[in-house]
């Protein structure tokens, strides 16, 4: 059973000769669709490397797997070759959207006076009379 979110079979069936092979040295690598489906669901979730569930193995394999792809380009030229051959087969919708968020200020906030110096000279206001002196020496 695929969990939601996780390879299908038929998605694993395409990426899975486009990955890095083992080289025989050190230790055998774990299961490729293992890790990718944790990393999968780290960038799904948003969440911390140390945060993916055990049934993806540890964390440190998921993290240092995405690293050591991303510096070989493994992730670049799988997402290539799925583009070029789902846009040829005419199944990739390319949508562009143009994002224009803006934030405003308040309309009391323009032109608010500032606390602290005034061309050189402090603000001060007297809490007892609420009057308000140019500085140290006027009182």
């Amino acid at each position: 059973m695929v969990r939601r979110g996780e390879l299908t079979d038929k998605a694993w069936a395409r990426i899975e000769p486009l990955l890095p092979m083992a080289d025989g040295r050190g230790r055998p690598w774990r299961d490729h669709r293992q890790v990718i489906d944790g990393i999968l669901w780290r960038l799904r979730a948003g969440t911390p490397w140390r945060d993916i569930p055990e049934r993806y193995g540890p964390w440190q394999t998921g993290y240092e797997r995405f690293k050591r792809w991303d510096d070989d380009g493994t992730w670049a030229r799988l997402l290539e070759e799925m583009q070029i051959k789902d846009g040829s087969l005419g199944q990739v919708e390319f949508t562009v959207s143009i994002d224009s968020t803006i934030a405003r200020a308040h309309q009391h906030a323009a032109g608010a006076r500032k606390r602290g110096t005034t061309a050189g000279r402090s603000i001060r206001s007297n809490r007892k009379t609420g009057r308000r002196s140019d500085g140290p020496a006027a009182g």
